[in-house]
């Protein structure tokens, strides 16, 4: 009750003229979405990008598109894979070109909503899939701490009543958290 009284009096303006960037990490939650949308407007602000990452990934996909591409092959190995990730949360956040989204675009993201460009002035992160082990966790670590570093505020979020918690992974990397963002409290 506390939370629905003081929303009108705290949200508002918060955002205002600010643009937000959107990951999920699995499908995108449409009722999770909605409510970080929600959010961002109530506060001024807009969503102005949002992607969601398939996993696990293909690490044999991914290796091979890097080796076609010169200047990522820097990235190539398991032992880069953290470093991989950093580096598409950088692009997510700077906005403008993202030549290492456009080469792995077909291998690792499911769906992509709104335009690269401009720059985002906040970042959100949602795992909606189950944790990941190996490979995929490596990655993911990466991302994570690359968004957390990117400079922009970043947060890490999920749902009420999520039963398999992103929070302590979100935690480690440096992200802010906020659970049940799909309530006024959140």
């Amino acid at each position: 009750d506390f939370a629905d009284a003081a929303y009108p009096a705290v949200v508002p303006g918060r955002l205002e003229g600010r643009r937000v960037a959107v990951l999920f990490v699995g499908p995108i939650d449409r009722g999770v979405s909605f409510a970080i949308g929600k959010a961002v407007r109530d506060a001024g602000g807009t969503v102005g990008r949002t992607r969601s990452i398939g996993v696990p990934i293909d690490v044999k996909a991914i290796q091979e598109a890097l080796r076609r591409q010169p200047t990522f092959r820097r990235l190539l190995g398991a032992e880069h894979l953290g470093d991989l990730g950093t580096e598409l949360a950088e692009e997510l956040a700077d906005g403008g070109p993202t030549p290492l989204w456009d080469t792995l675009g077909g291998i690792i993201v499911q769906e992509r909503q709104g335009s690269a460009t401009p720059p985002a002035d906040a970042l959100v992160v949602v795992r909606t899939a189950e944790p990941q082990q190996g490979s995929t966790k490596s990655f993911l670590a990466g991302v994570y701490a690359g968004l957390a570093r990117s400079g922009p505020p970043a947060v890490g979020t999920e749902a009420s009543g999520t039963t398999s918690s992103a929070i302590p992974a979100f935690s480690l990397a440096g992200l802010s958290t906020v659970d049940s963002v799909d309530t006024a409290a959140g």
